[in-house]
């Protein structure tokens, strides 16, 4: 996992940077189905990645992928609360 963490660095941060920007623009949806459809996504892909269903080349792109997604969702949730006129998780 660290030989995958030290390859794909560059893509994860660039990820979490991306998702900062876009939820800081774009502030927390409205709509609790955008969150949890995400959330599931990275749960999802996160589960067959670790359960090694997929192997060779197309396993390390589905492990970049499920590590980017999770990046970029972590960067959504926090670039989100940056801005001043949104409406949190709560609907408050």
């Amino acid at each position: 996992m660290i030989v995958l963490l030290a390859g794909l660095w560059p893509g994860l941060a660039v990820a979490l940077l991306l998702g900062l920007g876009i939820g800081a623009l774009s502030g927390w949806p409205r709509d609790r189905a955008v969150p949890l459809g995400l959330a599931a996504a990275v749960l999802g892909l996160g589960g067959v990645a670790a359960a090694g269903l997929v192997t060779g080349v197309a396993g390390l792109w589905l492990d970049g992928g499920a590590l980017m997604l999770a990046a970029y969702a972590a960067g959504c949730a926090l670039g989100s609360l940056v801005r001043p006129d949104r409406t949190g998780p709560d609907g408050a």
